[in-house]
């Protein structure tokens, strides 16, 4: 997707073929001096950010492409394409994006002459993917076309899913894995295309599978992503697992320890894909994520974070940094769709239990007014399998927390919602921003030998859109909405040369007298082309469409 937005600086190159920004990043480096207190030092490091402009074709393949979550995406795509419309009980609905980031989210730019705040499109911050371009293909283990897949997931008006279905009813999955150890033995009734033979003919035939994608659809870079069902946690161990060299020859060997979903992990990363984990499994074995940076592939996950999490990891932020001290969280959810049935098997809902468990532990870590080392919130999670409800989940929700003087505060939160169209924007935007990453590069100025080097294997930008970020070692796990959203933006500003939002508005605080500044000489045909003072951005429309910002 084209950007329609041009910064003014001398600090941002724009060729044919690249963004390049001369950026000057600053942090903060603190030192405990024990009792007395901290000796805390700003500091500036200059870089060199290289953002690839040409956006590739992208192709998008799901494991589990037949459940709900596949199914509904692969409607969303064809009815966005067409600008599809059909009839509800409530009136005439559109399609949209809603609950994506990407294409249904705004970006503070900056103020225009008038000091009035200035939002774009995320998607028009940089060259994106655009959804319409976005080829899907993947697999399943039922051999259910597409079409009949959306209808036995009851998740879409029926009016367009008439629309849709002689499309869809064209794409068939390819044959899956389905190892019965690894997801509850209630699936079975579904697996009826299967990749037979042992652990490595299967890896070699998703490798087969992938090359034949890329070559008959002719797609430039692919995403594989998993979306299919929940499974047991894998055991890790030396011998097995905990080396790249280890996996691979555990592999061969037909270990019955080695996922179905570290087996497609594998197969992407061999090929030059990103992988993304949408499931709560321990995929990520620390052999695969050596697999993944020995080949300089880009790994994210775990499990989508759409709906009861996301709210907690809001609330809970809120919370304590109010100064308010959350002591009990109870979660409970039911609900009827494949998801469900999976994890009512007691070894798959603990996987599940595990990524929602740990969404609180760093806002919690940030407060020691609060909470001593050894202080943790109760923190109960349930999930109910109920038929007859379908894809529309019930989340039930309590906070009790401790307020002045012994007193408490509860909240209760009754959720209810269609959980497919919460996770399916997700899967678009892990699809669309892990792409994005893989065409930004970074260098430090100071060095003059040095080189541009990608984002390291493991995405940990994505955080945003999982419920238990995986990060590199040595990289704090950021659990916050609100950070892990900041740090989105911060880092697309930085990729054309703006300074990270403050929200300081010295400007409007202060009676500063600010004066208008000229543009560059380049510029002076622009209109309006006032530059904002004090580390703000002056926005304006040069009358082409095109938004540029003078920083």
């Amino acid at each position: 997707m084209a950007s329609n937005l041009n910064v003014v600086s001398p600090n941002v190159h724009y060729s044919d073929s690249y963004i390049d920004v001369d950026y000057q990043y600053q942090t903060t480096s603190v030192v405990s001096d024990g009792p007395a207190g901290y000796t805390v030092r700003p500091e500036t490091t200059e870089l060199s950010i290289r953002t690839e402009r040409q956006v590739p074709r992208l192709g998008l393949m799901l494991v589990g492409w037949g459940g709900n979550n596949g199914s509904t995406l692969t409607a969303a795509l064809e009815a966005n394409k067409r600008g599809l419309e059909w009839r509800t009980r409530t009136g005439v609905q559109k399609a949209n994006w809603y609950g994506s980031i990407t294409q249904a989210s705004t970006v503070l730019l900056g103020t225009d002459a008038n000091g009035q705040d200035v939002h774009v499109p995320m998607n028009k911050m940089i060259p994106m993917v655009n959804p319409d371009d976005i080829v899907v293909d993947g697999w399943d283990i039922s051999s259910l076309n597409i079409g009949e897949a959306m209808v036995r997931a009851q998740v879409l008006d029926v009016q367009l899913q008439d629309q849709v279905y002689k499309k869809m009813s064209l794409l068939k999955p390819r044959p899956s894995i389905y190892d019965r150890d690894f997801i509850a033995a209630n699936q079975e009734e579904r697996a009826d295309n299967v990749i037979a033979g042992t652990r490595y003919e299967q890896y070699q035939q998703i490798v087969k599978d992938i090359r034949d994608f890329k070559k008959s659809s002719g797609v430039e870079k692919i995403v594989v992503l998993w979306t299919a069902n929940t499974e047991r946690f894998a055991e890790v161990r030396e011998g097995l697992n905990t080396t790249m060299s280890e996996l691979e020859k555990s592999l061969k060997e037909n270990k019955s320890e080695i996922a179905p979903s570290t087996i497609f992990a594998m197969a992407a990363i061999a090929e030059g894909c990103i992988y993304i984990n949408g499931s709560p499994q321990n995929t990520f074995v620390p052999g695969l994520i050596e697999m993944a940076e020995h080949h300089g592939a880009f790994i994210a996950g775990d499990d989508f974070k759409s709906g009861q999490t996301k709210l907690k990891s809001v609330l809970v932020d809120f919370l304590v940094s109010a100064g308010i001290k959350p002591v009990s969280i109870v979660s409970y959810n039911h609900l009827g769709n494949n998801d469900g049935k999976n994890l009512s098997a007691p070894q798959q809902f603990r996987s599940k239990e595990i990524s929602k468990s740990n969404v609180v532990d760093d806002m919690v870590a940030s407060n020691n007014i609060l909470y001593n080392k050894e202080e943790h919130p109760d923190h109960c999670v349930v999930i109910k399998y109920v038929p007859y409800v379908g894809d529309s989940k019930r989340a039930m929700d309590e906070y009790t927390s401790q307020i002045m003087l012994g007193g408490h505060n509860t909240l209760v939160i009754h959720n209810t919602c269609e959980d497919s169209l919460l996770a399916s924007p997700l899967i678009l935007d892990l699809a669309i921003l892990g792409e994005l990453c893989s065409r930004i590069q970074i260098k430090k100025k100071a060095e003059p030998n040095a080189q541009y080097v990608p984002f390291r294997s493991v995405l940990s930008i994505l955080s945003y859109l999982c419920k238990a970020p995986l990060v590199p070692e040595g990289t704090p796990v950021v659990n916050s909405l609100f950070r892990q959203r900041t740090a989105i933006e911060n880092i697309l500003r930085a990729c054309i040369g703006l300074p990270p939002t403050s929200h300081m508005a010295l400007e409007h605080r202060f009676n500063l007298n600010v004066a208008s500044v000229e543009p560059p000489a380049k510029k002076s045909k622009i209109a309006n082309g006032s530059k904002a003072a004090n580390g703000t951005n002056g926005v304006h429309s040069n009358g082409n469409g095109v938004v540029e910002v003078d920083c």
